[in-house]
């Protein structure tokens, strides 16, 4: 074997860079041929003295990660601890961020019938590193070191260092974020965030360390509009989680929200985000939630679209998503039906306004929610004056444009984009599981032929939401047989029944036909 010389790192960086680079897996043998050339200590010594030569740096850091990502080579980590938390502390960025890994790759690794690697964690005091890490470093480092935190909490005893009990320790996430300037708040806002989805243990001592107060106290700062910005988009993002909805029931958070969309002279963005955000904490936690602080929100939201002529579209639009949020559930869609005058008349509205898109597009996924289209089977029909509140809107509604019904505006929007027959499917699915709906759609050939044929749609997503309207239509068919008269009824429903039987992706079939070809001549 071809000695290697200190003084002159060729020789290392050109091996490193193969092995960095290098396009397929590196598995534990590699890693231990390339180690057994160049053991760890020169190449952590090389990256702490060679620091001038050109790509060495970059090429070593980005070898040594993948070393560590093998088995092998993170079985050496406890060894190195030394180096692990020198390199938490460099001013080098790409450094402080192998560290970071480096840390995640020593728990992943975790076996604890050997040397615990929490102990090692707590013994080379590398939790505070990381929260500087946090902190103080850069885009990449804060985030490889959040995953190490995250996987440092999904540990018993970890959580127990990343959770302390004394709310005045220094590595105290509450204490910590009152110490940070904005940036620094926000990212351990973030990193809650993603602590959040490791368990639901983990998020109830999250709750219990009263943690939630952070994002109220920083979207009640409304000083600097980026910074409350990027904790509103945290906060939609925590909403997301599963684990998160049981505890962000919490009524003085929707009441803050309220207040921030109630507020003309908030930034349009703000007032949008927290209308989306309001919406979800209902959809998930309508149950657990106040009547006041739900009336509140509601209100609040009611006022942006009684204000169409002077609002902003993103925010009429984003009132009119966090409406059918709330209406998703079966008691926010009866609220919003049965309240006087009835809100959920925005909704409609929008939905059969065919001179703004964005808006009708938003008013057509609103109403499909309402009506059900997400609710399971027994749930989507709701009580009698709210049904009756439906029924009448459309009607009064549709009476007032140049369709007149809704059969005749089913068939209209039907014929528009891809994007619009999506959110008609949709509207579709939930509301003729009604009778009366069932009726209209029943009425013209044109619609039935539309929904069944599996040419209509060239993607994806609309080839299933058009599926599903077929057999939401099945099954209303099924329930309703009386509705329409036998003869009529027996052919809309074998037709539907032929387009749920294809599924949602399967075309006619085309025949094969026999290629005659002349026969080629030499």
């Amino acid at each position: 074997m071809e000695e290697y010389s200190v003084d002159d790192p060729t020789q290392l960086l050109e091996a490193a860079s193969d092995y960095a680079y290098y396009p397929g897996v590196q598995n534990d043998a590699s890693a231990k041929n390339f180690l057994d050339r160049f053991p760890l200590p020169v190449i952590i010594n090389a990256l702490q003295t060679k620091a001038d030569v050109p790509g060495l740096e970059n090429i070593l850091v980005a070898c040594l990660e993948r070393i560590f990502k093998t088995k092998y080579g993170a079985s050496l980590i406890p060894q190195y601890m030394d180096f692990v938390r020198v390199g938490l502390k460099v001013d080098s960025q790409i450094v402080r961020c192998l560290a970071c890994k480096t840390v995640l790759c020593l728990l992943e690794n975790l076996n604890e019938e050997t040397v615990s690697s929490l102990q090692l964690i707590v013994d080379y005091d590398v939790y505070p590193l990381l929260l500087d890490c946090l902190i103080n470093g850069n885009e990449q480092v804060a985030t490889a070191s959040m995953d190490a935190i995250k996987m440092l909490a999904g540990f018993p005893q970890g959580k127990e260092i990343v959770f302390p009990t004394n709310s005045n320790e220094a590595t105290h996430l509450g204490e910590l974020a009152n110490q940070c300037s904005s940036l620094g708040r926000v990212r351990v806002l973030a990193l809650i965030v993603k602590l959040f989805s490791v368990s639901n243990p983990v998020a109830s001592v999250i709750y219990k360390s009263n943690l939630l107060r952070l994002f109220e106290e920083e979207i009640k700062n409304t000083n600097d509009t980026l910074v409350t910005l990027s904790v509103l988009e945290l906060l939609y993002e925590l909403t997301e989680v599963q684990n998160s909805r049981e505890f962000l029931s919490g009524n003085s958070l929707l009441r803050l929200l309220s207040s921030i969309i109630s507020n003309k002279s908030m930034e349009s963005i703000l007032r949008s985000r927290a209308m989306m955000i309001s919406g979800r904490l209902l959809h998930d936690n309508y149950m657990f939630v106040d009547e006041l602080s739900v009336q509140t929100v509601i209100s609040a939201i009611d006022r942006v679209l009684d204000s169409a002529e002077t609002a902003d579209a993103d925010e009429f639009e984003a009132a009119l998503e966090a409406l059918g949020q709330i209406g998703s559930s079966i008691q926010g869609a009866e609220l919003l039906l049965s309240s006087s005058p009835p809100i959920a008349r925005h909704v409609i509205d929008a939905a059969f306004d065919q001179h703004g898109r964005g808006k009708q597009l938003a008013g057509l996924h609103a109403l499909g929610n309402i009506s059900g289209e997400t609710r399971m089977e027994n749930t989507m029909i709701l009580n009698n004056n709210a049904e009756e509140s439906l029924r009448r809107l459309i009607y009064e509604t549709l009476s007032k444009t140049s369709k007149l019904t809704p059969s005749g505006f089913v068939l209209s929007v039907l014929r528009q984009d891809s994007e619009i027959r999506l959110a008609v499917y949709r509207m579709i699915a939930g509301l003729v599981a009604r009778p009366w709906f069932l009726m209209e759609i029943c009425s013209k050939q044109e619609i039935i032929n539309t929904v069944t044929d599996a040419n209509t749609e060239t993607t994806k997503i609309g080839m299933e939401a058009r599926h599903n309207c077929c057999k939401a239509i099945q099954k209303a068919l099924i329930l309703s047989s009386k509705v329409i008269s036998d003869t009529y009824c027996d052919a809309i429903a074998e037709k539907v029944h032929e387009a749920v039987r294809r599924g949602p992706y399967l075309a006619k079939k085309l025949e094969t036909q026999p290629v005659v070809m002349t026969a080629e001549r030499f």
